[in-house]
């Protein structure tokens, strides 16, 4: 192993050294505590030590590193304290992550750490996110991303590199290639000769170092970071390395040649590079000795500290609380539950009237208001003027103006900057989303269409959903939804899958059905400093019209709307539900129906609920939803639950056929809960 020093000064050198030991000897310590009993679980970085501990030494402290489970020297380079690294990894409620999750999988703003997910790939997207935070910005900053030999594999490698190449950001990967995916060698992985030789592939440079050479991979990150900054593109870093113990300490190493530990023993990181220190004579066999041993007593003084940790306190109430972000308190103050809010902004509708939006006379505004898909236009567009920290991300919105032509002409009033086209990576767009909110961005992506959110499931469901709750980072982003059937669009661009995230805490779920809830929930969304995921029925886009304020206001999240007064039947329901409902109650009049449009289906207005069961005793809840998983069956469980007393008949549901929403008209006809609403209405009135 050769070592460079170049213009390195001796006391650096030494401070390298240090840096380099002291995740070493941690995780010695961690490995008896292990075999003790006193931790659960340890995924050990003994053997490639320096490149977690170079590549963060060459970074600004302010810039974001999104790390992996096996790169403590991450967070030890950037001085977090080893007593708190020790409660979190005992799951102690004074750990960084309140006892919520385990070992590595955290993260903390204040040293600019981005917590991992198991899923591993999802990391990199978020790296895009933050450098396109510091190219808005024009900040001389980079992120950096790790994956391993295995995480090459996952489609968010792809996606985060081309998204990066394609966008011009200034992003760092780096792939630590230390020739396993747990049991899994790289011959079984891929089949290119070199990782590093993906680079070309997306039009971004790359190198392939020896990661286990810390001055190598320091001097080599340093130079990279100079060249992404200056020339603003990504890069992409191969560090060779090897692991000396299992994937964690429970699968062991027996898949692993013996003659491989051999050779790469040989190649340690940190004996090679003290060898190295001392033949230049920057330090002694006795200097070596003391700071092993400075080491081992602060490791037992911290852990002193870290094993005094109170037991953990379970409050139910705190636990509820910490899955939102608090939105400020200004904002909520005497907030009418069912009506809209006027922002009491003089300055920020002043501004809006001078563009033109808020003018009664403005062409989008015909004699019944606007369509339901100009009142969302109109919100996103005010949030713009609002916002300028707001970025618009989805296929085809920017010249284009979106499949459904929403964003037609932001382009030209806010810049491509602001309003960006985006590759065909939902995966990494949302990622994307949720690293401009570290760098304190608001962002709204458009899904094409909502059923194309699968492809971006696990960044919204575990990364955006969790992330608050898990170590108090927000994720400040609206997805829009282009959702629902009645276009003929059949299975793939027409299915309602709103409930596949109802049931995951963290994330807000709106369908508004108006054009004045549209504008309004719209801008509330924005606001909101939480993940939101925002349902627009493609059939009301164009066929449903009302009366919507030109004041920017919004409609608070989490409040339902009392839509019609009755005292025969109550239907809860939202969407285009709402308008079913209506319209049959028009064509009836001799049945008096009571309507409660929901508007917000995550978190769910339960008092609403509870007062539009009181006031009929019967109850039918509609969706356009299948059946079965649908949030009907949530709903009718709740009202069976505690509103059993008040119940005059069961609580019956009224939603779609459980087969995929067919092409041909007909069928979709079919298919569609409208079509029952009537027998159902008659039977719950037989009872």
């Amino acid at each position: 192993m050769i070592f460079d020093r170049k213009e390195i000064p001796d006391t650096e050198l030494t401070h390298f050294y240090k840096s380099l030991l002291w995740p070493r000897m941690i995780e010695e310590k961690m490995l008896v505590l292990l075999r003790q009993g006193k931790i659960s679980k340890w995924f050990s970085g003994i053997g490639q030590e320096a490149i977690a501990v170079g590549a963060t030494m060459a970074m600004q402290e302010d810039e974001w590193i999104m790390p992996l489970h096996r790169n403590l020297g991450v967070f030890t380079t950037r001085n977090m304290p080893l007593h708190k690294l020790f409660k979190q990894w005992q799951g102690a409620q004074d750990g960084y992550s309140k006892g919520r999750e385990r070992s590595f999988h955290f993260g903390n703003a204040a040293h600019h750490i981005c917590g991992m997910i198991s899923h591993l790939g999802p990391q990199l997207a978020i790296a895009d996110g933050v450098a396109l935070a510091y190219k808005l910005r024009k900040e001389k900053k980079v992120s950096l991303a790790f994956t391993g030999d295995g995480g090459t594999s996952e489609g968010d490698f792809h996606e985060a590199l081309n998204t990066a190449a394609v966008w011009d950001l200034p992003v760092i990967f780096l792939i630590e290639n230390n020739g396993y995916g747990l049991s899994t060698p790289v011959n079984e992985q891929y089949r290119c000769i070199n990782l590093v030789d993906k680079a070309k592939g997306y039009g971004m440079e790359g190198v392939r170092i020896d990661g286990n050479n810390l001055l190598e991979v320091y001097d080599t990150i340093k130079g990279v970071r100079e060249y992404c900054i200056n020339n603003q593109k990504p890069y992409l870093i191969e560090c060779m390395t090897f692991r000396m113990r299992g994937h964690e300490e429970a699968s062991g190493t027996k898949y692993v040649p013996p003659d491989l530990f051999k050779l790469w023993e040989m190649k340690d990181p940190i004996k090679n590079y003290e060898n190295y220190l001392i033949e230049i004579n920057v330090l002694n066999e006795n200097a070596i000795a003391e700071i092993k041993q400075s080491f081992k007593e602060k490791i037992e003084s911290e852990l002193a500290i870290g094993f005094d940790s109170k037991p953990i306190v379970v409050d139910t109430e705190v636990e509820m609380e910490d899955v939102y972000c608090p939105p400020k308190p200004s904002r909520r103050e005497g907030f009418p539950s069912a009506q809209p809010r006027l922002i009491d902004n003089a300055a920020i509708n002043s501004e809006i009237q001078m563009a033109g939006l808020s003018d009664a006379e403005s062409p989008l505004r015909g004699a019944g208001g606007l369509r339901l898909i100009d009142a969302i236009k109109e919100g996103l567009h005010q949030s713009m003027q609002k916002h300028p920290n707001l970025i618009l991300m989805g296929q085809d919105i920017a010249e284009y103006g979106g499949a459904f032509k929403i964003t037609e002409g932001f382009v030209e009033e806010f810049g491509k900057a602001r309003v960006r086209n985006t590759p065909l990576c939902e995966s990494a767009i949302v990622g994307a989303a949720l690293g401009l909110s570290l760098e304190g961005y608001k962002s709204m992506m458009e899904m094409q269409f909502a059923d194309f959110a699968t492809v971006g499931f696990n960044q919204i469901i575990n990364n955006l959903a969790k992330i608050h709750y898990r170590w108090g980072q927000n994720a400040d982003v609206v997805i829009r939804m282009p959702t629902g059937g009645g276009v003929g669009a059949g299975p793939f661009h027409s299915q309602s899958n709103e409930a596949w995230f109802v049931k995951t805490p963290g994330l807000k779920v709106v369908y508004p059905s108006t054009p004045m809830d549209a504008k309004g929930l719209m801008i509330a969304a924005i606001n909101d400093p939480n993940p939101v995921l925002f349902f627009e029925h493609k059939a009301l886009y164009r066929s449903v019209s009302g009366e919507v304020p030109t004041e920017y206001y919004e409609i608070e999240i989490g409040k339902a709307r009392h839509v019609r007064e009755g005292d025969e039947v109550s239907i809860i329901t939202y969407g285009a539900g709402v308008h079913w409902a209506e319209d049959y109650a028009a064509e009836h009049p001799e049945i008096s129906i009571d309507i409660l449009d929901l508007r917000t289906l995550l978190p769910l207005d339960y008092f609403a609920i509870r007062e539009a069961v009181q006031r009929t005793g019967r109850v039918i809840i509609l969706h356009e939803d299948t059946l079965i998983g649908g949030i009907g069956g949530e709903i009718a469980a709740w009202i069976a639950e505690n509103c059993f007393g008040l119940l005059d008949a069961p609580v019956l549901r009224c939603a779609s056929l459980d087969t995929p929403i067919p092409f041909n008209l007909a069928l979709e006809q079919n298919f569609m809960a409208k079509g029952r609403l009537h027998e159902t209405i008659d039977k719950l009135l037989s009872y």
